[in-house]
């Protein structure tokens, strides 16, 4: 198992500090020097995220800014490995919002999201969808519920079109979720989209 499987795994499982160290080991060293930028760039921003998770906040600030210098620094004249054909900007983009919102700057996080939406091709289409939940429910920390809502819509427009991934489902429970707590302030928005959650969700449980 590779260095990002397994600090992802561990993450996962709850494990911060040690997903931390493998991930600082992907960084640190000559496999980190010997890697091609692309490749380097996926390595850094993992790094990044799990030191925002760690609350090394400054050190992930800057691990994020090495790996969009590092992915500038990828052309199509440099072989990549196999394992990084899907990371480009729109990935990047993804994982430096995820990285934003984990810090607590919601405002920079939305702003990524969008970025990564705006350039994520058609071929990735349920990362488009985890996307697109990932940055509604960070709206909402923003009290931005109705923007949240429009967010969300294009989450179910495509889970409804046949997209469907484990991920992409979680994105739709946690939307009822966090809209729960607006259910009774009687805007028109989220109860229909909390109703067509809940249709979806019964059809695909």
């Amino acid at each position: 198992m590779d260095l990002k499987r397994r600090r992802t795994r561990r993450f996962n499982l709850g494990f911060r500090r040690e997903a931390l160290q493998i991930a600082q080991a992907s960084v640190d060293g000559e496999r980190y020097a010997a890697a091609t930028p692309r490749e380097r760039a996926l390595l850094g921003v993992v790094h990044a995220r799990t030191l925002a998770a760690n609350c090394h906040n400054q050190e992930a600030a800057w691990a994020l800014l090495r790996a969009e210098d590092d992915l500038s620094n990828a052309h199509a004249g440099i072989r990549e490995p196999d394992r990084t054909f899907f990371f480009g900007e729109a990935s990047l983009a993804h994982e430096t919002a995820c990285t934003l919102r984990d810090l607590g700057d919601h405002q920079r996080a939305i702003k990524e999201f969008r970025r990564s939406v705006r350039t994520r091709g058609t071929a990735f289409r349920r990362t488009h969808a985890v996307t697109l939940g990932y940055m509604g429910a960070t709206q909402t920390a923003q009290d931005g519920v109705e923007e949240a809502c429009a967010t969300w819509t294009s989450v179910l427009d495509a889970m409804e079109d046949g997209i469907y991934s484990g991920r992409a489902r979680q994105r739709v429970v946690e939307m009822r979720q966090l809209l729960s707590p607006y259910r009774k302030r009687g805007i028109s928005t989220v109860g229909v989209l909390d109703a067509r959650a809940a249709a979806y969700l019964a059809q695909v449980d």
